[in-house]
């Protein structure tokens, strides 16, 4: 989609916190969203409607550290306004951290590379203040297994055993370039990027290693699971709260960003 005539493109990075929010995109009157709240504010700004184009759709109790989004205007302004100006105009729990003015070429969605982060609380007292925003499991976990199994999915694949039953992707094949997983503290971190991912994928990937870090499955029996292709036989979904958009990479410079 190219800038109107007349309008300018502008590029947007955020961060939130999903708890309170029905995901990214923009619903029924009533449900609240981020991509939601942040356009009510840029027509308050703008004094026209503005659709806001955001690089992964996250879902209901996600969160974001470096969501990505793009949005046409008529009211030209320095970048830094847009930052100060929002961040007035939107609730505290999104905070734009950048905007920069970008080619009509710029497309949020278009060639983009989305990493997350999964947070795992593998601590056997449960976290008090973290609780929102990590998965807590009080048992022990295999790294080294879990590391394994995950080492599978790198590359080019079907996914389809990760794949939400409702998931409206017309192919279940994604390309991934990295998926491993750190000890930070007393957090396992499992971090994944791909050029797109399925309704749910990440989450169902992380419950499959999960039963993998319980001694469950051996990472043979995970890549088995795997590659069934079938949902059923693959693990529990992981909860929403300890997934987070990351960061997002662009094939194309054409967002000035960081292509790693």
């Amino acid at each position: 989609m190219q800038a109107e005539s007349g309008a300018v493109r502008y590029r947007l990075t955020l961060e939130y916190d999903g708890s309170r929010f029905s995901g990214w995109q923009r619903q029924a009157p009533g449900v609240v969203t981020v991509q939601g709240v942040v356009e009510q504010a840029l027509e308050r700004l703008c004094g026209h409607p503005v659709l806001l184009v955001g690089a992964g759709r996250t879902d209901t109790g996600v969160h974001a550290k470096g969501q990505v989004a793009h949005f046409d205007t008529t009211c030209a302004r320095a970048p830094e306004v847009f930052v100060r100006a929002l961040n007035v105009l939107t609730p505290p729990d999104v905070t734009v951290l950048d905007a920069a003015e970008v080619s009509a070429g710029f497309n949020a969605r278009r060639a983009a590379w989305r990493e997350y982060l999964y947070r795992i609380f593998a601590r056997r007292a449960a976290p008090a203040l973290e609780r929102a925003r990590v998965w807590h499991h009080p048992g022990r976990l295999d790294l080294e297994a879990m590391n394994q199994a995950a080492q599978r999915l790198v590359g080019k694949h079907d996914f389809s055993a990760f794949r939400a039953a409702n998931c409206q992707s017309l192919t279940p094949v994604r390309e991934v370039s990295l998926a491993e997983l750190r000890v930070v503290g007393d957090e396992i971190h499992f971090v994944i990027r791909a050029n797109a991912f399925l309704y749910h994928m990440v989450r169902n990937i992380v419950g499959s290693l999960v039963v993998t870090g319980r001694g469950r499955w051996s990472p043979e029996r995970f890549d088995e699971v795997f590659h069934s292709l079938d949902r059923k036989q693959a693990g529990p979904m992981a909860p929403a709260q300890g997934l987070y958009l990351m960061r997002v990479h662009y094939a194309d410079p054409a967002g000035n960003l960081p292509l790693s």
